[in-house]
């Protein structure tokens, strides 16, 4: 068995999380989800940008001990608590091929002002073609879009068939945390209290 089929996250970035890495702050820190070996956390690094790759796979992480801006994490994301702080923010969160629905919220609650959330994974249809094929792991139509309905600006969306790089049905997003604007900012403020001179 070759290397890349024994540990997961190896091989090419996802064309998917390629063309949308423009519009995350040049420098600004990475949360790669699930990341296996790393292939997003490498193409990130490569970009200049410090990389949180968290995965249960602690071998797989392994494969990352010497890339300098990026840093493994080693943790269980489905049986255990979110293992980063609440103010842990990053300038996208990055997940490729890995659904599990209790995490949405963390990985919202991850991103930063302005944040970039890119998220790519199989969709039901993809039991008629392939693994996975259980649908606790196939996301139901529009549901990338209902997870971020009212939280984040849809950018792009797709939900369908694709042949390459194998055939597969998937759903991708990429969303983002709208910064607040000063008149936004002055518009939320409650109005200003005056006292009555006496």
């Amino acid at each position: 068995m070759s290397t890349s089929a024994a540990v997961h996250g190896l091989g090419e970035p996802s064309r998917w999380v390629r063309d949308w890495a423009h519009l995350v702050a040049a420098g600004g820190a990475v949360l790669d989800v699930a990341s296996g070996a790393g292939r997003h956390a490498r193409f990130f690094a490569a970009l200049g940008h410090p990389v949180t790759a968290i995965d249960h796979d602690a071998a797989a992480l392994g494969t990352l001990r010497n890339e300098p801006l990026v840093t493994p994490l080693a943790a269980d994301l489905e049986g255990a608590a979110w293992p980063l702080s609440a103010d842990a923010k990053f300038a996208a969160v990055v997940v490729t091929n890995y659904l599990h629905r209790p995490l949405f919220p963390d990985l919202l609650r991850s991103l930063a002002p302005g944040g970039v959330l890119v998220y790519e994974t199989f969709a039901q249809g993809n039991e008629s073609v392939g693994k996975p094929s259980n649908p606790a792991f196939l996301l139901a139509p529009g549901e990338l879009l209902d997870r971020v309905r009212g939280q984040l600006r849809v950018i792009a969306f797709q939900d369908g068939f694709l042949a390459q790089p194998r055939p597969a049905y998937v759903q991708r997003i990429c969303a983002i945390l709208e910064a607040k604007r000063p008149d936004d900012l002055a518009q939320a403020a409650p109005p200003p209290c005056y006292e009555l001179a006496g």
